[in-house]
């Protein structure tokens, strides 16, 4: 099997030849800058600066040369924006807090204060509050809420938490269609990450690509308001899913089935130990704009959807299937409730997992290479019977995860499907 072929075997829950890899192909499977360059040195790579294509986690881009030694099974679709309102494009340097120098958009603005903080300023603008914020110790930047007023006392419109979404324009899918051009010729599979169902995802709640966000833009208040605004949230949901169907028509009509997978969105359900809301809350306010959605896609597309939560949410197992979800990441086993051999026994014919190769939180970062590799090979063996699995980690590849330990992982993966 090609790389292409072994991820649609796998996603449609038959055994590949091998188990396929992901690592970039989304904002929430792929690697920090700072990993990528300890990447690029250790297999003696070409050295030149990465470029950081989503500065909110500062998630690096993997060249070609890199996901050949890697044995990357996948690439991606992206949107020509970042999350604070400006393209990718014009390159330069910036030297990052921890001394590296990467290549950012030459449209982001960012400035340094005085204490040595970085701050982002949305679309560009000096004069709109900054919407990021990096500190002179951090890894990434932390979103600032710039919510006006409290949620009590505003005068809430649906339409201002929609500002940020809109209809796709001739330009964004000529630019989809060039993107899949090129994945096509990879023989990789496809994901896509078109940006245009997200659903209120954690890091837009913020607003951060607008210069003066209004609505409910706190996160503890949108997490109050799915109790307490039900109502508000209803409409925003249906204006939302509404545009959705309107852009997933449009890519399709220039896209056809020529990807794989579909990035709905990364809302997260799960804390370490329990759900952030109750399945009564998930089924009424979540699960029929979902349904909405993934029904539109499984009634004229070939695309397979990808759902994308964190924590303790095997709760909610039975309702992401009965809600047209097809792939659950990233699979963190080692929340509440989410044993491995549990999960893939009891949900496995219906939801294929991608992620859970190993630990990020503990394992990648602190353990040894040993440990690294005797997890990477208890995981594939678990996830990968009868096909339905992807291998990613439990999320992003995180800074200061000691190379060794990245090689290890990478490294088992070859040795479980024989390659070692």
């Amino acid at each position: 099997m090609n790389s292409r072929e072994r991820l649609r075997a796998a996603i449609n829950h038959q055994q590949p030849d091998k188990v396929p890899a992901d690592f970039g192909s989304a904002p929430v499977t792929s690697i920090h800058c700072e990993c990528v360059a300890k990447l690029r040195d250790h297999y003696g790579l070409e050295r030149r600066p990465v470029r950081v294509h989503e500065p909110f986690q500062m998630l690096g881009w993997l060249d070609e040369d890199l996901v050949e030694v890697l044995g990357i099974d996948t690439v991606g679709i992206w949107p020509q924006g970042t999350l604070f309102g400006v393209p990718n494009g014009n390159w330069r340097e910036w030297r990052t807090p921890w001394g590296q120098e990467v290549l950012i958009s030459g449209h982001l603005e960012i400035v340094e204060d005085a204490n040595g903080d970085f701050f982002i300023h949305p679309q560009g603008d000096r004069n709109a509050p900054a919407s990021g914020h990096m500190p002179k110790t951090g890894y990434y930047f932390d979103l600032i809420t710039r919510q006006q007023g409290d949620i009590d006392s505003m005068e809430l419109d649906p339409a201002d938490n929609l500002e940020e979404f809109g209809e796709l324009g001739d330009e964004d899918l000529a630019d989809f269609r060039a993107q899949a051009d090129a994945a096509l010729q990879t023989g990789r599979g496809i994901v896509a990450n078109f940006g245009i169902t997200p659903f209120v995802d954690v890091g837009l709640i913020q607003g951060p690509t607008l210069r003066q966000p209004k609505g409910i833009r706190s996160l503890t208040d949108w997490l109050i308001a799915t109790v307490t605004h039900q109502d508000y949230l209803h409409e925003v949901f249906t204006r939302q899913s509404d545009m959705a169907l309107k852009n997933l028509a449009k890519v399709h009509a220039v896209i056809g089935d020529d990807i794989d997978v579909l990035y709905l969105c990364g809302y997260d359900f799960g804390t370490q130990t329990s759900t952030f809301c109750s399945a009564e809350t998930f089924e009424s306010l979540f699960a029929p704009y979902y349904r909405k959605v993934t029904g539109w896609i499984h009634e004229n597309t070939t695309w397979k959807i990808f759902k994308h939560t964190d924590g303790a949410v095997e709760p909610f197992m039975t309702r992401f299937i009965d809600a047209g979800i097809d792939i659950l990441n990233p699979v963190q086993w080692t929340a509440r409730g989410m044993e491995p051999e549990h999960i893939k026994q009891t949900y496995g014919d219906n939801l294929a997992f991608w992620g859970a190769g190993v630990d990020t939180q503990n394992t990648l970062p602190n353990g040894t290479p040993e440990e690294v590799r005797a997890q990477v090979l208890e995981m594939c063996e678990i996830f990968a019977q009868s096909g339905g699995y992807v291998f990613n980690s439990v999320h992003n590849l995180l800074p200061q995860t000691p190379v060794e330990n990245l090689v290890a992982m990478f490294d088992a993966v070859r040795e479980f499907n024989g390659d070692a």
